[in-house]
């Protein structure tokens, strides 16, 4: 690995990385879970760029053009229906209206194994992350959800992939298994029934996907508040500070587990949130949007790599979502983990247990699209970057959040009132896209 030096002191820029040791193999059953493996990456950064990208290629080209670039984007995705969904894919130059109304999406991160991602002697196909994204009713914020990949949850009834027939129920497994048990028609029932929210959208991104964006992107800025070396997914930064990660360093960042909080799933998704909000930062700062190479690279390449519901593999759709996400706010774009401890007995032992009552909670402002801030810190795997540049007028939040440390300092992730500020959500643990975090080295 090459380390460049940056403008400011003790900051740094990777170039190129480090193998990691290979993934675990083995899987003789779907349920069979893993620890300490190899992770999937966290994808809600590629589909919120993916949905941006199409649009931009759309309107910078203009219609003839942007069919054919439309064509040759949608060309290489991958399609399935969800239960009860018959609406079949539509590859035609979208209508640039307005979507109406909140929605829900399910991103699934899967570790399927394809010819690049440094996965390729493993079996099995896990959604080792899980994230469901709702925008409000208002369109003027978004909150996205991360569900551990060992959260034990009842997993339903799911539709065979073959549809004939359906596989039975399960009354304590671990949730990443439930795209290898059912595919993401079953990942998305088994959100539904945790959650009581109907999700009519989801995507499913691998390994070889996260490559390919992170590197048409042209890169993240990370920061880390130590060094980091995990041999498991071959995350090697050698000292504290800043670095630009892309291509296979950026998904070893997404996969560290070992490396970063307590060596937890719990920490591995503070850690990933990190990445996530610098993420949309970068989409909303830099000149992506007036460069169609790139954004034409950025879209291919993620859709290659990506299976879509059908219902989302419209460009009538994505594109009217664009329109959607790329208004929200940075400090109205919220990240909260699914509430869960370890340190349980029974069906828990070694897994993640759903704070139910908490949860409960979390739903129920989200499903009402009630105004609500954090104060239960960012998480076991994230701390407050001392060198976070002094926020401008723009980017204050529209309500204060409940007075806390500076890394549990949270805006609103729903419509702000003048009463929000008292809305905390009592052990909820996340941060805003406008919070600037560091990863938190385990040593």
């Amino acid at each position: 690995m090459k380390i460049f030096p940056r403008t400011k002191k003790g900051q740094f820029v990777t170039e190129t990385s480090s193998p990691g040791r290979r993934g675990r193999t083995g899987h003789s059953r779907v349920v069979a879970s893993r620890h300490g493996g190899v992770r999937a990456p966290h994808p809600f950064r590629l589909i919120l760029r993916v949905f941006t990208a199409v649009l931009a290629v759309l309107l910078v080209s203009g219609v003839s053009i942007g069919a054919i670039a439309a064509s040759k984007i949608m060309s290489g995705s991958k399609t399935v229906a969800l239960p009860g969904e018959t609406v079949a894919p539509i590859i035609a130059v979208p209508n640039l209206g307005a979507f109406e109304g909140a929605f829900n999406i399910l991103v699934v991160g899967s570790d399927r194994c394809e010819k690049t991602g440094g996965c390729k002697d493993r079996q099995g196909n896990l959604n080792d992350v899980t994230m469901l994204v709702h925008v409000a009713a208002d369109q003027k914020t978004a909150v996205a959800v991360s569900f551990p990949r060992d959260l034990v949850v009842p997993i339903p009834s799911c539709p065979k992939e073959s549809g004939n027939g359906r596989y039975g129920a399960m009354s304590a497994q671990p949730i990443n298994n439930t795209l290898g048990y059912g595919g993401l028609p079953c990942t998305v029932l088994t959100v539904e029934a945790l959650t009581g929210l109907k999700i009519p959208y989801a995507a499913e991104i691998t390994f070889s996907g996260v490559i390919a964006m992170s590197t048409a992107v042209g890169g993240v800025p990370v920061c880390v508040n130590g060094p980091i070396r995990d041999l498991y997914s071959g995350l090697i930064l050698p000292k504290a500070g800043e670095y630009v990660l892309s291509g296979q360093d950026a998904l070893n960042f997404l996969r560290t587990r070992h490396g970063v909080g307590d060596g937890s799933d719990l920490g591995r998704i503070s850690s990933q949130q990190v990445f996530m909000s610098s993420l949309v930062r970068t989409i909303k700062s830099d000149k992506t949007l007036t460069d169609l190479p790139k954004l034409f690279a950025i879209a291919t390449a993620a859709t290659t790599h990506m299976t879509l519901s059908n219902s989302l593999a419209s460009l009538n759709t994505m594109a009217s979502m664009a329109l959607v996400l790329k208004g929200i706010p940075l400090e109205n774009i919220t990240f909260v983990q699914y509430p869960g401890v370890t340190g349980q007995g029974g069906v828990y032992t070694g897994k993640v247990a759903p704070v139910k009552s908490v949860a409960a909670a979390l739903f129920k402002r989200i499903a009402a699209d009630i105004p609500f801030t954090l104060d239960s810190g960012t998480g076991l795997g994230s701390v407050a970057n001392p060198n976070a540049p002094v926020a401008s007028p723009a980017a204050t939040p529209a309500v204060p959040p409940t007075p806390a440390a500076p890394s549990a300092s949270v805006a609103p992730s729903a419509s702000a009132s003048p009463s929000a500020s008292s809305n905390a959500l009592d052990g909820v643990q996340g941060q805003t896209a406008a919070q600037y975090t560091c990863s938190k080295a385990n040593n």
